[in-house]
């Protein structure tokens, strides 16, 4: 998760409440041709990650090629599989972008054998095997039902604290709603602010797990009864 939040939380109350004084963009479904603007901005909000750095091996040279291989993978996956990219655009810049995964068994963990020889060729062996770890820990800490996974959620950096991270998860909670079959969306989360942040938008504690010997929470938004 990055850029969802750097301000207290009456800041982040406030800047939700009036997101659409502060932006003017439209939220939107990505096509295909807006993969390469979206792959961009996640490296560059996801590059200070933690856990993808443990992942990825920060320490060698070759890190930037690793993550950006990773996230070329994943938002191609998402794309040939029908999974939900919603973006954030004024005009021809994306602000922000949330990927999702639907309820199912043929998109999670092992996604589909392209995507794990790309992953091989790209990440290393031991690199994609840390992300199906991760995967299975989190699908394992989930109940057997069927929910939609926030897989990224990243803002620009110039447009944050603007209310854009709120948008996209009140997005990505009309995609899950929508969705008959869906019992709620699931995020992972390492950082405590951002913890707090969904937390704040009814998300509920699901698991504590620990992913490359980082601690993390699986956080649960559940369908709400009518």
């Amino acid at each position: 998760m990055q850029g969802l939040t750097e301000k207290t939380d009456s800041e982040i109350d406030k800047a939700g409440e009036n997101s659409s004084e502060h932006i003017q963009g439209k939220l939107v479904y990505l096509v295909a041709e807006d993969l390469k603007l979206a792959a961009s901005l996640l490296f560059q909000t996801y590059y200070d990650d933690e856990l993808l750095q443990k992942i990825f091996r920060a320490d060698k040279p070759d890190y930037e090629k690793r993550l950006r291989a990773a996230i070329r993978e994943d938002l191609n996956a998402f794309w040939e599989s029908g999974q939900p990219i919603i973006g954030i655009r004024d005009g021809g810049t994306l602000l922000g972008v949330a990927c999702l995964t639907r309820p199912g068994k043929s998109f999670g963990p092992g996604r589909f054998w392209h995507w794990r020889i790309s992953m091989l060729l790209t990440a290393g062996f031991l690199s994609t095997r840390q992300v199906l770890e991760k995967e299975r820990l989190i699908q394992e800490a989930m109940p057997d039902v069927p929910y939609h996974m926030l897989a990224f959620i990243a803002v620009a950096p110039q447009y944050q604290c603007q209310g854009v991270g709120h948008l996209l998860v009140e997005a990505a909670k009309t995609v899950f709603e929508e969705d008959p079959e869906s019992q709620g969306i699931a995020v992972y989360v390492t950082r405590s602010d951002y913890q707090a942040f969904f937390k704040k938008r009814g998300y509920r504690l699901q698991a504590q797990i620990e992913v490359e010997k980082l601690p993390g929470e699986v956080l649960f938004y559940p369908r709400l009864e009518e």
